[in-house]
């Protein structure tokens, strides 16, 4: 039997891998903060800390792949207690993953890690590639920085590489998705900031569905997970209002989305910064989305049962 190694599997993108994987015959092993028995005996969470290791680290051994998703959220506000955490927990996690790996007898064909399309700069017109995309220097494109550095210098030789630079994955059950539908429902999903951003994005099943991609046709290197077509922060926020026939969005100018996020303690940066990021090797590869643009994957999302 196939098994997958999920690090950080109990968010969102994580119980998405585990719907999309689970049926198809594999046996799926969570690395979680607390272990618990799911009734399904194919499906097993076991305990680590990200940090050591530790008893968990015989897991690894022949599995087909491990997939790393494990990091502080960065839905908070950038304190240096949070900017530390959100670095620390990324290269940590990372740096361990790979001691396990240098340890096994029969390590993992493949190892995916997660990375993020913010590691590109703010950019409205230049389409950010794998091989042209310009990476730029804050705090969030550093944290990407020093996340995929940590990766690639794990000496893995038996272990194919897979950094995967996420956009904002779109799914019914977490992510981003959810707060926006909830602002649309209550009037406030207008345009935000000048609307000229680009919003990069996938759907939660083309996400999976990648995954599996990279992972059958033996790839390595550096993959920008994200749809094919960026859109504008206007006319995205529009799609979910005429999605869910809501006729009226509140405008939401910079002053007010900086003000927002300080009383809910987040960064203005996650809305107001565009990302114009392309799958180009992705696409070079073969693959083909099921939701390519946005339209379809929200109505999906809206109207899943």
């Amino acid at each position: 039997m196939k098994k997958i190694i999920i690090a950080g599997g109990s968010g969102f993108l994580g119980q998405s891998l585990i719907s999309y994987f689970l049926p198809k015959g594999y046996e799926i092993i969570v690395l979680s903060r607390s272990a618990r028995k799911t009734g399904n005996d194919h499906l097993r969470y076991v305990q680590w800390n990200a940090k050591t290791l530790d008893i968990w680290m015989t897991e690894l051994e022949g599995a087909t792949v491990l997939i790393n998703l494990t990091g502080k959220s960065v839905d908070c506000r950038y304190s240096e207690k949070n900017k530390a955490e959100i670095l620390n927990s990324r290269v940590n996690a990372t740096k361990v993953l790979g001691e396990a790996i240098q340890a096994c007898a029969v390590p993992p064909k493949v190892w995916m890690n997660s990375s993020t399309a913010t590691i590109y700069e703010h950019s409205l017109k230049r389409k950010m590639t794998e091989e042209n995309g310009k990476i730029g220097d804050d705090f969030s494109m550093n944290v990407a920085k020093s996340w995929e550095a940590t990766f690639y210098d794990c000496n893995t030789p038996k272990t194919n590489k897979i950094a995967l630079r996420t956009s904002i994955v779109l799914g019914k059950n977490g992510g981003a998705f959810i707060p926006l539908k909830n602002l649309t429902k209550l009037g406030l999903g207008g345009t935000q900031g000048s609307g000229k951003q680009k919003v990069s994005w996938i759907h939660e099943h083309d996400f999976c569905r990648a995954v599996a991609f990279l992972l059958e046709k033996h790839e390595t290197g550096t993959y920008n997970i994200t749809a094919p077509n960026p859109i504008e922060n206007k006319r995205f926020m529009k799609t979910i209002r005429n999605v869910l026939k809501v006729p009226f969005g509140l405008f939401q100018p910079k002053w007010l989305l900086k003000f927002g996020a300080l009383i809910i303690k987040t960064e203005a940066e996650l809305i107001l910064k565009s990302r114009f990021v392309i799958p180009e090797k992705l696409v070079n590869a073969g693959f083909q989305f099921q939701y390519p643009t946005a339209e379809k994957a929200i109505e999906e999302i809206i109207n899943r049962h």
